[in-house]
């Protein structure tokens, strides 16, 4: 199953930490603070506990989202590239 991760964590070193936990579980970068990727229970969970570690007691918050397939197939992208053009998918 798709797993979605959003931060918005103050302190850099925190979130160069949770950037790199959510590489090593082979999560992609679609935002700045946001990733995707397949996990299945047991990962998205050791994904959890290892991200709450390295949040610890510093301010922030993590969103972990499962997304079934039939709700991603949902998902649209809207962009403005430059020149102005607008994609909408």
């Amino acid at each position: 199953m798709r797993t979605l991760v959003s931060y918005d964590i103050e302190d850099d070193r925190i979130r160069n930490k949770i950037c790199e936990a959510c590489k090593d579980y082979g999560l992609a970068r679609i935002q700045y603070s946001v990733f995707i990727g397949d996990l299945n229970h047991n990962r998205r969970d050791e994904l959890r506990q290892r991200l709450r570690r390295i949040l610890g007691k510093n301010l922030g918050k993590i969103l972990i989202c499962p997304i079934c397939d039939k709700d991603l197939r949902l998902m649209n992208e809207i962009r403005v590239e430059p020149g102005g053009i607008i994609i909408d998918d």
